[in-house]
């Protein structure tokens, strides 16, 4: 029973046109007759080699300034893109904590060097007096004794007083030369070396506290360190910031630094001075031109990427690079004037080896070639053909480009 989805007569058609196909393609490939080539020449001219990567802007002379500790935004008196003159007041914030926190530091810092001038002084005005008189009073004592002891042993040396009395006498004296001791020592050192330690501990502490309030008051009001422009302000009226939030980013951008990522297997052909060309997208007609500053001293990962930063600075008097965009980066590593130079399509391989074919009276010629800079599109040679050769860049028939084919030049 026939398929009557697929009948013999369909089957049978399908086989012939398949046949015709076939044959068609043998007669095409085996035609006689030169092969259309599309061609190009050798010319004489500038090549460049090239490191194309990205970058991004960074200001050189920047400042940000940071809340100093939790309160709100009092005002902001500038928005961003300003320009600003320095010492130009860009922003205030509630400072009525910070000025509490400074008076008591301030009245910490005066205890403290109180106890610190008691320390010097051996005590407190008044018990510095006090000891004093009981030091006076001690040796009059002392004294006194003294002379009742030289007495009591004339006395007995007569035999008007008897050992009872001379030992008597004698333990007096002892008695007040001990406490005189004692008070000419509490004079000269009032405090145990531990109590001088925590005295000296306290002032430093109030000193430190003192200028931590001191500085969180200057930073209140934020003022313009230099000339500049206002790129970045995070901050809003009346909005409550955290200790060490960014406020206000200001930078002076007529010179600016651009960082450049290099893929790591390019690093070593980068020395400092090679020319480096920047393009901004936002600004697509305009080149910007620099050296390089800075080569990499480390591989860093970035994203996928293993690179070096290379750095740049650049002229930017008329301001139209900003800070933080993307830019693309052509790194010139090498650059030949009047050097002979052919597409780089035009050029085969074969083990490593550089060949073109040369189009001469009609007939296809291998060429192996020295070369030496090249880029995506360009390859420089050193040896092997002449200044305006034909080549042939690719076959525009089935037949591919032999040694000694016929060709015919097709555009």
């Amino acid at each position: 029973m026939a398929d009557i989805n697929n009948p013999p007569n369909s089957r049978r058609w399908l086989w012939i046109v398949a046949a015709l196909a076939v044959v068609g393609l043998i007669v095409l490939l085996s035609r006689k007759g030169p092969i259309r080539v599309r061609t190009t020449h050798v010319e004489r001219g500038q090549i460049r080699s090239l490191i194309s990567t990205n970058g991004k802007v960074e200001p050189i002379v920047n400042f940000e300034a940071h809340a100093p500790i939790a309160t709100t935004v009092k005002r902001i008196l500038v928005k961003e893109g300003d320009h600003v003159s320095k010492g130009q007041l860009l922003l205030e914030l509630d400072d009525a904590d910070i000025r509490s926190q400074l008076a008591r530091a301030k009245a910490q810092l005066t205890t403290a060097k109180a106890n610190e001038s008691a320390l010097r002084a051996g005590g407190i005005k008044e018990e510095v007096l006090t000891t004093a008189a009981q030091v006076t009073k001690a040796r009059s004592t002392r004294d006194t004794d003294q002379r009742n002891l030289d007495a009591m042993q004339r006395l007995a040396q007569q035999g008007a007083a008897s050992v009872a009395e001379v030992r008597e006498a004698q333990d007096a004296l002892d008695r007040a030369q001990a406490d005189l001791g004692l008070l000419e020592q509490k004079q000269k050192q009032r405090y145990s070396d531990p109590e001088a330690a925590k005295v000296e501990a306290e002032v430093a502490e109030a000193q430190e506290a003192y200028a931590a309030s001191a500085d969180a008051l200057a930073k209140s009001d934020v003022r313009a360190p230099f000339d500049g422009i206002v790129y970045a302000l995070p901050g809003r009226q009346a909005s409550f910031v955290q200790a060490g939030d960014l406020l206000l980013q200001e930078a002076d951008l007529s010179k600016i630094l651009v960082r450049t990522f290099v893929d790591e297997p390019d690093i070593a052909r980068l020395a400092p001075g090679q020319r480096i060309d920047i393009t901004w997208d936002a600004i697509p007609s305009r080149v910007w031109t620099g050296s390089v500053t800075g080569i990499p001293s480390t591989v860093k990962h970035n994203g996928a990427r293993n690179v070096g930063e290379v750095t740049c600075v650049l002229d930017n008097r008329d301001l139209k690079l900003l800070p933080n965009v993307n830019v693309g980066v052509n790194i010139i590593v090498a650059q030949h004037e009047n050097a002979l130079t052919v597409l780089r399509e035009a050029v085969h391989m074969d083990d490593s080896k550089p060949y073109v074919y040369e189009v001469v009276d009609g007939v296809l010629k291998r060429r192996d070639l020295e070369v030496s800079l090249q880029n995506l599109t360009r390859v420089e040679i050193t040896h092997g053909v002449g200044e305006n050769a034909v080549i042939a860049l690719s076959s525009r028939d089935p037949r591919p480009l032999a040694d000694g084919a016929s060709v015919k030049a097709s555009d």
